[in-house]
């Protein structure tokens, strides 16, 4: 079968960077393409006849993708202008009368042209074996975020250009009429944007910021480059969008247009081969998830991973090539500020990972790079030592989410390692620090619960639910949505607004919605399998025992008292939830499909858990009702021992009994 030509088959990967000198071509032997001579022909003794790298096979490498396209659509319009001269021939002679049939042709002549045509197949195929043999030497080349083709000084198509026409679901409006804030109300959305999302995401430096905030309000003009506009626009857009209550309120419409103004800059913000490109797709991708209407947070992480792994930011440099430490510390807080996004987006959206553990190794921050600092006003913040935290937790996640769903299906032979995951996440809560703040405390044990239930939740590779399990899953899940329950309809479900409360000020998000459904789901499951198991008052069972080292962990503590029954908590929980998705449908409009989606599987649960307590009642009253008919005569029973005492005393003279006449009748 003839090789197709590098045109029509252009090959897109690199595996080698150099291409085998001269002699180890004709040899046909392996070249290693050391400079200045190859080893090989080092043994031979023919240094100076080696030609390493920079002989005629070596021209070509530029070629491209590109290169290939246009190549391909030079040739497809050289066929296509032919074709149209033919037509055009053909109709121009066709009313003109034929002509008489050509004179049979020499035999010699037509030997002639077949050994003309044989000799430029021949000639093509050498063409096309040379080409491909030439591309074979340093494999196939790919299309990457750092390319050249990507420039718009090259074509029209930019990286930027290819990243929002993948993830823009409905485009942003345009911001005609809409002014920038003041420096002041700046300020303001840049301290919470640092108080409660910096602090887990410290994707940039943070003294970078207030600089370009200056500048941008200065009286002065100063140069601004596009990189630094989108920073600000961003987060700008990002502190405001999270502070959003309801759908189309001054926050949400703020947010907006500043993401608006940002996009104008993505060109040379999203510039391929930059430090800067990662770090401004990954405050895309936050954004993403405060407006899933307008952008697809999964197509973005995608993206930004791909840049990631093109700077190759998911390896540790060496030693030697970069020694400045507080750089090599930004350097693994930008890639670990891309792997929590990406953990924490695939597992909500139940996908595989952009990149695996094994493909990545960058070692963590050193701790006292997060340090406590000062915001633009002077006051003192606290450090961004919950990032750290939530690395760490995002560590664990990938691991046993790694093996439970994105590897082969042949399920565990029992829990062990689900139980040993579950220890490793309940000893990371056991030791965060007192330090932290309460809004962040209370962000991480929500983690931790919805980390947990997602462990031990059926899975392809997980073995079968005990009745321990189901209740594990619903103790975990109840105490979540009552949680969520109580700071939604606080006010603290947008990131903190004007009136929340201080646990409840944290950043949340449209995923936390699909958290929430995730539970609830969970917890109607097992509401379904286990309803004699968890009612009437919730039976005590006993872990189950496969290892001596590893026991499963243990349930919750829960405080007897107002809504202990599992019965009325069960009611409960799920009408609370119902309410808390409904609260975010008045945010995010998906939000309202999944209210309809529970309603649809939690509608059967309800109606026979409401069942299950109208009968309970009615035992209860008949109980109470039988308690109140045996009362009076319980009351005469009770009264005739009385009764009989006092009738010994009729008819005996008690003044002749006190005279010694004992028991003797009355005269």
């Amino acid at each position: 079968m003839p090789r197709s030509s590098f045109s029509d088959n252009p090959l897109l990967r690199v595996s080698r960077p150099v291409s085998a000198c001269s002699r180890c071509r004709s040899a046909k032997v392996k070249c290693d393409g050391k400079l200045p001579a190859c080893t090989a022909c080092e043994k031979a003794g023919r240094e100076n006849e080696c030609s390493a790298a920079n002989d005629q096979f070596a021209r070509g490498k530029e070629r491209s993708y590109v290169a290939a396209l246009e190549l391909r659509i030079e040739k497809m319009e050289r066929r296509l202008a032919f074709a149209r001269a033919r037509k055009a021939s053909l109709a121009q002679h066709a009313s003109e009368p034929l002509p008489p049939p050509p004179p049979p042709p020499d035999r010699k002549d037509s030997l002639a042209k077949i050994s003309a045509a044989m000799y430029r197949k021949a000639a093509r195929n050498r063409e096309n074996s040379d080409v491909n043999s030439l591309m074979s030497d340093f494999g196939f080349l790919s299309v990457n975020a750092t390319t050249r083709d990507f420039e718009p000084s090259t074509s029209n198509m930019t990286f930027a250009r290819l990243v929002l026409a993948a993830a823009t679901n409905d485009p942003l409006p345009r911001d005609n009429n809409w002014s920038m804030p003041s420096r002041q109300t700046a300020i303001t959305l840049i301290q919470h944007y640092m108080n409660h999302i910096y602090c887990l995401y410290p994707a940039f430096v943070e003294t970078t910021l207030y600089s370009i905030l200056d500048q941008f309000y200065s009286s002065q003009d100063h140069y601004i480059r596009d990189s630094d506009y989108w920073l600000l626009y961003m987060v700008l857009a990002i502190s405001s969008s999270s502070q959003s209550q309801v759908k189309n309120d001054q926050y949400f419409i703020d947010g907006l247009y500043l993401a608006s103004r940002a996009l104008s800059h993505a060109d040379q913000a999203l510039m391929p081969g930059c430090t800067t490109q990662i770090q401004s797709l990954i405050l895309l991708t936050q954004y993403s998830t405060l407006d899933p209407a307008h952008f697809d947070s999964w197509h973005l992480i995608g993206f930004t991973c791909r840049a990631v792994i093109d700077m190759g930011f998911h390896q540790d440099p060496p030693t030697e090539q970069l020694s400045d430490k507080s750089l090599l510390d930004m350097r693994r807080k930008t890639f670990y500020c891309v792997y929590s996004l990406d953990r924490s987006i695939s597992m909500v959206l139940t996908r595989a990972f952009s990149f695996t553990d094994a493909a990545a190794n960058v070692a963590f921050p050193r701790p006292q790079s997060f340090s406590r600092r000062a915001s633009i006003t002077g006051q003192i913040l606290s450090g961004c030592e919950p990032a750290l935290l939530l690395f760490q937790l995002r560590r664990a996640q990938s691991h046993w989410y790694q093996l439970l769903s994105q590897s082969d299906s042949t399920p565990l032979p029992d829990a062990t390692f689900i139980w040993q995951m579950c220890h490793q996440m309940q000893e990371w809560n056991e030791m965060l620090p007192n330090t932290l703040p309460v809004a962040v405390r209370e962000l991480f044990d929500l983690e931790l619960r919805y980390s947990l239930v997602y462990c031990v939740s059926p899975s392809a590779k997980s073995p079968p639910l005990t009745d321990y399990d189901r209740v594990f899953i619903f103790e975990h899940a109840v105490a979540y949505l009552d949680r969520v329950c109580e700071i939604v309809h606080s006010g603290g479900g947008g990131g903190g607004g004007r009136n929340t409360t201080p646990t409840a000020n944290f950043f949340c998000s449209y995923h936390d919605a699909l958290r929430v459904f995730f539970m609830a789901s969970q917890l109607v499951a097992v509401l379904r399998d286990a309803e004699d198991l968890l009612f009437p008052g919730g039976q005590l069972v006993t872990p189950p025992h496969y290892s001596d080292k590893v026991m499963p962990p243990p349930l919750p503590r829960r405080v007897p008292g107002a809504g202990y029954d599992n019965l009325e908590r069960s009611i409960g929980c799920l009408e609370r939830t119902a309410s808390t998705l409904a609260k975010y449908g008045e945010r995010w409009d998906d939000s309202v499909s999944l209210r309809r989606s529970f309603d649809v599987i939690s509608q059967n649960v309800v109606e026979r858990l409401r069942r299950r307590r109208q009968m309970r009642q009615q035992q209860q009253q008949q109980q109470q009702q039988q308690q109140q008919q045996q009362q009076p005569l319980q009351n005469m029973q009770n009264m005739q021992p009385h009764m009989g005492s006092d009738m010994r005393w009729v008819g005996v003279n008690m003044e002749a009994m006190m005279r010694g006449n004992v028991g003797g009748p009355r005269p």
